[in-house]
C-alpha cells in the first residue's frame, strides 16, 4: 500500500502505533485513534484533540467518538493543503470513563 501522508514525527513511544490505512489519495482523511479502555465522552472535544498547521493555527475539525470501539475520529471540514505540514494533538485531558487521563500529550507531525 502506498503512503499517502508523510509522518515526520511521533511522540516518544507512540512511534509504532501510528500507521497509515488509505485506499486512496485525499486531503480529507480521518485519523483514528483507538484506546483499549472506554473514554469520558466530555474529554473528547475541540479543546482537547487539535490539528494545527505549521504555523500552530488550529483547524476546524469534526470530532466524533465510538464508545464501542472505543475509538475517536478527527476529520477536517476543509481538505489538508497538498505540501503542507500538519500536528495532530491529542491532550493529557482526555480521560477514560473511571477518570484516568494521559499521562502525556501525543503529537503526530505529517504531511499530506
Amino acid at each position: 500500500m502506498a503512503n499517502y501522508l508523510e509522518i515526520k514525527n511521533v511522540s516518544d513511544g507512540y512511534v509504532g502505533k501510528v500507521r497509515q490505512d488509505l485506499k486512496f489519495k485525499t486531503g480529507n482523511f480521518v485519523w483514528k485513534i483507538f484506546f483499549n479502555i472506554p473514554l469520558n465522552p466530555s474529554t473528547v472535544n475541540n479543546q482537547n484533540l487539535t490539528v494545527t498547521n505549521a504555523a500552530g493555527k488550529a483547524l476546524s475539525t469534526h470530532i466524533t467518538y465510538n464508545s464501542e470501539l472505543h475509538a475517536i475520529e478527527i476529520a477536517p471540514k476543509e481538505a489538508y493543503a497538498q505540501g503542507e505540514s500538519y500536528f495532530l494533538h491529542v491532550g493529557k485531558l482526555v480521560e477514560s470513563r473511571g477518570g484516568q487521563r494521559l499521562k502525556d500529550e501525543i503529537s503526530i507531525e505529517f504531511a499530506v
